[in-house]
């Protein structure tokens, strides 16, 4: 399965000089050496950290279609110290949703607050861990923004606290016949929302129990996750499960940019 196939992607006589008119001249010749070869190598090679980063940004915004979905929602994902008091987890799909726009994935208020990038492709897969006794929703919104957008909307969820807001969260995916068929919005209990700045991309993840069990409180993982966290999504290790999967999955988003961005053209 795929979100689409790959693009298969005679010499005069010297008046003397002192030591020390010898040792500075030695001293600028060298720093000019040293900045012209910089400079040189730059312009030859037409690298510099900025075209980097720009062309980053432009290989991440057409991998919707251009990997497979394995790439980015492995089938199996390990956890390795992920969970509560650094226990390992290993996270299973168990579904994986059609890409599509962001119609109806979201609650109301966090679709209005992801309004000024757009949403040019939605990618979702719903986990399960090893005892099927939880699910996770991981997306990945790859939207129309540029750079200087998405650092404004990164800006905008860190000084509002948006992520933390529970009429900001995401809502699950649910596939009939999978642990996550009873996944709906009042079984959510934890969830992450990260806003790239580095990519067009605004990755989340948001957890629940698999037997559908409804949450009258949900918490933001990275409250969740803390220390002496004494909610029932806390003790339970949902928002590890949350924060766990949706940094693996990021992680392995950037590392397919890089890879992508590598590649001879």
């Amino acid at each position: 399965m795929s979100f689409g196939e790959p693009e298969r992607f005679g010499e005069r006589t010297r008046p003397r000089v002192g030591a020390r008119t010898v040792a500075a001249a030695a001293c600028v010749v060298l720093g000019l050496g040293l900045i012209g070869g910089a400079l040189t190598g730059s312009w030859l090679t037409g690298d510099s950290g900025t075209d980097g980063a720009r062309n980053a940004f432009g290989t991440a915004r057409t991998l919707w279609h251009s990997v497979p979905v394995n790439d980015l929602f492995p089938p199996t994902v390990q956890g390795t110290g992920a969970g509560p008091g650094g226990a390992d987890r290993t996270w299973t799909r168990i579904a994986v949703a059609r890409d599509g726009d962001c119609a109806h994935a979201f609650d109301p208020l966090l679709h209005k607050a992801l309004a000024p990038v757009g949403c040019q492709r939605l990618l979702r897969a719903t986990y399960t861990d090893a005892t099927q006794t939880y699910v996770t929703t991981v997306g990945l919104l790859f939207t129309k923004a540029d750079p200087a957008a998405m650092s404004a909307l990164a800006a905008r969820f860190r000084d509002e606290h948006l992520d933390s807001r529970a009429d900001l969260m995401p809502r699950p995916y649910a596939a009939a016949g999978t642990p996550a068929a009873g996944f709906g919005d009042r079984q959510r209990a934890s969830w992450t929302v990260s806003v790239l700045t580095d990519a067009p991309v605004v990755a989340y993840a948001v957890s629940g129990w698999a037997d559908g069990r409804t949450v009258d409180t949900p918490q933001p993982a990275a409250d969740a996750v803390h220390s002496g966290a004494t909610t029932a999504p806390a003790q339970a290790g949902l928002g590890n499960e949350a924060q766990g999967l949706a940094d693996r999955v990021e992680r392995r988003l950037r590392k397919t940019i890089g890879t992508a961005t590598e590649k001879p053209s």
